[in-house]
């Protein structure tokens, strides 16, 4: 049914690549095409602020797939070339190199982009980069390596900024970390989470000051002079962006696509067009579970929409259905993350150890999300709870004289 038909992929990172190996194995005998603006052979996404930023290896050691894999699978790939504009009527992209490609089903894994805040000086600033890829880290690399000072500055207490901040701490960087809210990771974790990386960071002599708004970078003779609204400033030969980022979706809004917070697909990733899906980072969609539509920035969300996706294009019955899950690696820690905690309003502790804990987000008695700290038995046994709408007894919970097994933890 499909031997004659196209389908396009508009992003080549785990989003578009998981999809294009899907499709193929669910029976897909058309061709498939997959166009992204990155010219590197698609690569592994989290361990650029980790494992790859402070490795000597090239990027090739984190592809996501060999080259020879793409060809047994009879995938295409068109690297280093964008896509200009679509023609929904005549189902046609054209792209940056003038070339027309056509399409039968168009697949958007178009991801996201950093944000550059508008701060006076940024756009003249001396080795100021984001973190979003193999260029970038490359970028970062070499200018620590040939900067006349190790002082760098990380904008932005998130966790890419944290795991960025512990990397080039690891290279013999002096880093400061900037961020203009009152904790860092505000917006993702509770304050108890929060004053555990703050402390992690200082004890490995990294400095994280919170309140600070940069409001202007003053560049002299190669070396920035990063200064916040409080008048303190902080000199710094690199500069990492990690402030958040802007879902691409400005090619959906061309083709007049339904956008609320991305690109809104149902059930199979399916977008307003019937011929168009979006997956990954773009994509705003709907979790049975917490009965409302989320979009997330994950490869875990990346990896599950792009194989229901894959299997609704074949004509298979499928619901995307998954309990969101995420992790960080700095220093010596771990941190697995399942669930949303957002609307949470209690937060309980259970700790095992100093380096080893999880926290707890409820909704009254319902479990909403676990973090989980160099402890893969609290992620585990949170997620088995959150999929299950589990009762828990919250003061066993947190007595770690009783044994940490789900029917030990539940509400009898």
């Amino acid at each position: 049914m499909s031997a004659n038909k196209t389908c396009v992929v508009i992003g080549a990172s785990h989003g578009g690549v998981n999809f294009g190996t899907a499709l193929r194995k669910e029976g897909w005998e058309g061709k498939i095409i997959l166009i992204d603006k990155d010219p590197e052979i698609p690569y592994h996404r989290p361990p650029l602020s980790k494992a790859y930023l402070t490795s000597p290896l090239g990027i090739e050691a984190y592809q996501l797939k060999s080259k020879e894999s793409y060809v047994k699978d009879s995938i295409q790939l068109k690297l280093g070339v964008s896509v200009n504009s679509i023609d929904k009527e005549k189902q046609e992209l054209t792209l940056s190199d003038g070339s027309v490609q056509s399409y039968d089903i168009l697949v958007m894994a178009t991801g996201a982009r950093p944000i550059i805040p508008p701060i006076k000086g940024i756009k003249t600033a001396t080795n100021l980069y984001p973190l979003r890829t193999a260029k970038d880290v490359e970028n970062i690399q070499t200018a620590l390596l040939n900067a006349s000072t190790k002082d760098v500055v990380v904008i932005g207490g998130g966790y890419i900024g944290l795991e960025t901040a512990a990397s080039l701490k690891k290279m013999g960087a002096e880093v400061t970390v900037l961020e203009r809210e009152e904790r860092i990771l505000a917006r993702v974790t509770a304050p108890e989470m929060s004053t555990f990386f703050e402390e992690l960071h200082s004890s490995n002599n990294v400095s994280v000051l919170t309140t600070k708004n940069v409001v202007a970078i003053e560049t002299e003779n190669g070396i920035n002079t990063v200064v916040c609204a409080d008048g303190t400033s902080y000199k710094a030969s690199v500069i990492v962006v990690g402030v958040g980022i802007l879902v691409n979706t400005e090619l959906a809004s061309s083709i007049g696509l339904t956008l609320e917070n991305g690109i809104k697909v149902d059930e199979t990733a399916k977008t307003s067009n019937a011929t168009i899906y979006a997956i990954g980072d773009c994509s705003y969609h709907f979790n049975p579970h917490y009965n409302r539509y989320i979009r997330l920035e994950s490869v875990q969300n990346a990896v599950d929409q792009a194989k229901v996706a894959a299997a609704a294009i074949c004509g298979k019955k499928t619901v995307y259905n998954t309990i969101p899950w995420f992790w960080s690696d700095q220093y010596n820690v771990k941190l697995q993350m399942v669930g949303l905690s957002q609307g949470y309003n209690q937060v309980l502790m259970r700790k095992e150890e100093d380096l080893k804990f999880s926290i707890w987000y409820f909704k009254d008695e319902t479990l909403l999300a676990v973090d989980a700290v160099n402890n893969a038995k609290a992620y585990v046994v949170g997620t088995k709870f959150i999929k299950e709408n589990a009762t828990i007894d919250k003061e066993k919970l947190v007595d770690t004289s009783v044994v940490f097994k789900p029917a030990e933890l539940l509400k009898s």
